[in-house]
């Protein structure tokens, strides 16, 4: 099986083209054998390219672990470079469809790509989590201590914690525990976040079914609109991850969130079993 190895921002993905190679049914086993670090190729997520029915592509991205996530923003962008490699669409500006819904995508050039990520749900049980309404600054307990939450799904559920020292934070200890919090009944993506300036902030990332990654897109997005639903920042917001940096922007107009960031090509190879 040909496979291609891409990153966004370090946060690294095994793509498949599903147009031309014969997929296993059970692409839960394909992901994990393929993902691990040591017997496989190693990434954070397998990414498939699809057909669609209602829009020009499909995106699936399965965990490390097994486990289907509804979106990945640095994955979409590694997605979109890696469709048009393929030679799969000729335009730059398509739609892709995703298990959070369509997803609308430029490519800018020099490996840098814009995402439309829709508008941010922000009320408990759809995202979901325990409570009602807008969960904004609600305390939470992580052993042995106790943090403000606020909630947000970008198409996939996360918790947004800040911090006054994230480079110090024991992401490890707490993230985990976050994960699998009873608040989640989903299970949950953490970041513990760092405020810089009102333009600036530092954000770390506990992925749900995969851990400490170098970056996440959707994460990002919600780190920005927690963010300003605190008043700590303005809409626009250069997020410092570990494998580089995200610029979001939330709309006031429109309520959408926009993610411009950079992808990468490593390698191309095939998959042996």
């Amino acid at each position: 099986m040909k496979f291609t190895k891409m990153h966004g921002l370090g946060n690294d993905f095994v793509m498949i083209n599903g147009f031309q190679e014969a997929l296993p049914a059970d692409i839960s086993q394909l992901a994990v054998k393929m993902c691990h670090r040591r017997f496989g190729v190693g990434a954070d997520g397998l990414i498939l390219l699809l057909p669609s029915d209602s829009h020009t592509l499909r995106m699936r991205i399965i965990n490390s672990d097994g486990t289907e996530a509804e979106m990945c923003g640095n994955g979409i962008r590694c997605f979109a470079l890696f469709a048009k490699e393929q030679g799969v669409v000729t335009e730059n500006a398509f739609t892709v469809e995703t298990l959070a819904g369509p997803i609308g995508i430029e490519i800018k050039g020099d490996n840098l790509v814009s995402v439309d990520m829709g508008c941010p749900v922000l009320n408990g049980p759809e995202i979901p989590v325990v409570g009602e309404g807008q969960i904004i600054a609600q305390p939470i307990q992580l052993l042995d201590k106790e943090f403000r939450f606020t909630a947000v799904s970008t198409g996939n559920p996360h918790s947004v914690i800040f911090v006054d020292d994230v480079e110090q934070f024991p992401l490890s200890t707490y993230g985990p525990v976050s994960e699998k919090h009873p608040f989640f009944p989903a299970k949950v993506n953490t970041e513990f976040v760092q405020v810089l300036s009102r333009q600036k902030v530092r954000m770390r990332v506990w992925e749900r079914g995969c851990g400490e990654t170098m970056a996440c897109g959707t994460g990002a997005c919600a780190t920005t609109v927690a963010a300003i639903l605190n008043g700590l920042t303005d809409r626009t917001v250069d997020v410092v991850l570990d494998g580089g940096t995200l610029n979001i922007t939330w709309e006031e107009s429109t309520g959408k969130m926009l993610m411009t960031g950079e992808a990468a090509f490593v390698f191309t190879a095939e998959y042996l079993g």
